[in-house]
């Protein structure tokens, strides 16, 4: 079975302010050098049928219509081979 991946990011223009926090929370536990954190989403779907560019398209689909928003996010959608899954 297929296996996709979405991954859902703010766009670079919006505020994000779980990535600031992480930010700020870095240093006070001994990690330094880190100059900016964005936080998002990761989405893996496993699809029926077998793996196509028709497949995908419907994959971006739902990335488009559910899974972001696309006013305030970016996404990218990745077919996910065998051996990376284990």
């Amino acid at each position: 079975m297929p296996r996709f991946v979405v991954d859902v990011m703010p766009k670079p223009e919006i505020l994000d302010p779980q990535g600031k926090a992480v930010l700020g929370a870095l240093p006070r536990l001994g990690f330094e050098g880190v100059t900016e954190v964005r936080q998002g989403k990761r989405f893996e779907l496993e699809v029926e049928g077998e793996s196509s560019e028709a497949l995908l398209e419907q994959v971006r689909a739902m990335a488009e219509t559910l899974l972001s928003n696309p006013v305030i996010e970016d996404f990218e959608v990745h077919a996910q081979s065998d051996e990376a899954a284990e």
